[in-house]
């Protein structure tokens, strides 16, 4: 994995030597469209770098841009892998350990998710605090060494989650905040699932994230993430739940999550 991780790196370097991120957002379903506000893109396909996943999910391209927010070089993820896909937790490993290489400090994931508490329906933007994983699964699975025994205690950096907010409340952006659950998908989830992950403390469900989170902690990297609410979880609503359902209501929220995006990442080098 590392001869990979070491490929991409010159890979990236040899194609944008000019830009060095500090920074990496990885878009979600439905969000791929929010790399065109960005300056200086260089674009480079999944397929041309060594370990990347292929992309195989609808609303997620496959592309890694190299880009300027401001004064802030950054990576943007343009689709991620997921258990469903292979069965392994383990997809984003080549592609976390190459941003932690090329000397990105902190990780900003978005995901589509269900919506579970009063007031996260679709549309709405959750700032996650914490999570729960329900698949009995991790992305370091067969790995050796101490370093595989990841601190997950505050692993959504509590400065990253304030400036977020601070920011949201000057945009006017509605903001609220709760734990992301991860389900291994790609079925949605029974409304049996959905009510027990609410007794034990979700505010949101979802089939991502969880993974890059460890495997960013692992690398160094300080995460944040934002969840957008496509749906009511199952059970909740009488609408039929659909991958089209998770498309059409991301590009709902798709203007505050760019604008949030956006001031973020120019004043992180500020």
């Amino acid at each position: 994995m590392m001869d990979a991780v070491a490929a991409c790196c010159a890979l990236l370097r040899q194609r944008c030597p000019d830009i060095e991120p500090k920074v990496a957002v990885v878009l979600g379903s439905g969000l791929g469209g929010l790399a065109g506000r960005f300056a200086d893109t260089v674009e480079i396909p999944y397929d041309e770098l060594p370990g990347f996943p292929a992309p195989g999910v609808g609303g997620h391209s496959g592309t890694l841009s190299l880009a300027r927010a401001g004064a802030t070089p950054l990576a943007l993820l343009q689709g991620r892998s997921h258990l469903y896909e292979s069965g392994r937790a383990d997809g984003m490993a080549v592609p976390i350990r190459t941003l932690a290489a090329l000397g990105c400090e902190a990780l900003v994931l978005t995901n589509a998710a269900g919506g579970l508490s009063a007031g996260l329906d679709p549309g709405r933007v959750m700032l996650v605090t914490d999570h729960l994983n329900f698949t009995g699964q991790s992305p370091l699975f067969g790995e050796a060494g101490d370093d595989r025994f990841v601190d997950l205690v505050g692993a959504y950096d509590g400065a990253l989650r304030e400036h977020l907010v601070q920011l949201a409340n000057g945009l006017g952006i509605d903001l609220h905040h709760g734990v992301y659950a991860w389900f291994s998908g790609p079925n949605f989830e029974t409304p049996a699932e959905v009510r027990a992950a609410g007794i034990l403390g979700a505010d949101a469900v979802g089939m991502s994230t969880v993974p890059e989170v460890i495997l960013a902690r692992q690398a160094g990297l300080r995460v944040a993430a934002l969840s957008i609410i496509t749906n009511r979880a199952a059970g909740l609503s009488d609408t039929p739940l659909s991958h089209q359902q998770t498309l059409a209501n991301a590009a709902r929220a798709t203007d505050d999550v760019g604008r949030l995006l956006y001031d973020f990442l120019v004043e992180y080098a500020s």
